[in-house]
């Protein structure tokens, strides 16, 4: 069994702004490197083989943040953690997108959360084999977290409503070749 604390990044102005992110690259704020730091502080409390991070900046640098607090190596970038790619809702606000594309609207270029998974999951299968019997913090994305959550609730979380927090840990383990939620964060 490996365990794996996925952390959301940081927030970033987007964030701030409720813009769509999806694959577009931005930084942090000052507010997201604050939690960055918070989140690092929290994790000190035990102890980490390894971190791995999406390459996104946003994700990069709240990895980056956790390792200074930790004392612990540079994190590995794991490319297939990157968000989920929104496509021609990338930059929008969640009002502007439902203007544009109300419900049920097909947006182009947006990924299935099944093609998330399908890239995700993998990835964190050899990371999980790679530190077999360790401690692993995962450093990714909101719509990451929510697929994986989905994925390991049979859809019964996140509800409606729920939202991941910037700098949040979610507990999972990968044990017998899958993926077990331990504890999810969020706030409505």
């Amino acid at each position: 069994m490996t365990r794996l604390a996925i952390v959301r990044h940081g927030q970033t102005d987007w964030n701030l702004q409720t813009r769509i992110q999806g694959s577009t690259d931005i930084p942090l704020n000052s507010t997201g490197r604050a939690q960055a730091a918070e989140t690092g502080l929290r994790l000190s409390t035990a102890r980490w083989d390894a971190i791995v991070t999406s390459p996104l900046l946003r994700a990069h640098e709240t990895a980056r943040i956790i390792a200074g607090e930790l004392d612990h190596a540079a994190p590995v970038v794991v490319p297939e953690l990157t968000e989920r790619h929104h496509g021609e809702i990338e930059g929008l606000t969640f009002a502007e997108r439902q203007h544009r594309f109300p419900d049920g609207s097909r947006v182009p270029g947006l990924e299935s959360r099944q093609a998330v998974l399908d890239r995700v999951l993998p990835a964190l299968e050899r990371v999980a084999l790679a530190y077999a019997g360790q401690e692993v913090i995962v450093v990714c994305h909101g719509g990451v977290i929510g697929t994986l959550v989905r994925y390991a609730t049979n859809g019964e979380r996140p509800a409606a409503g729920e939202l991941i927090p910037n700098g949040s840990v979610h507990d999972f383990r990968w044990q017998d070749g899958r993926l077990v939620l331990e504890r999810f964060v969020s706030v409505r």
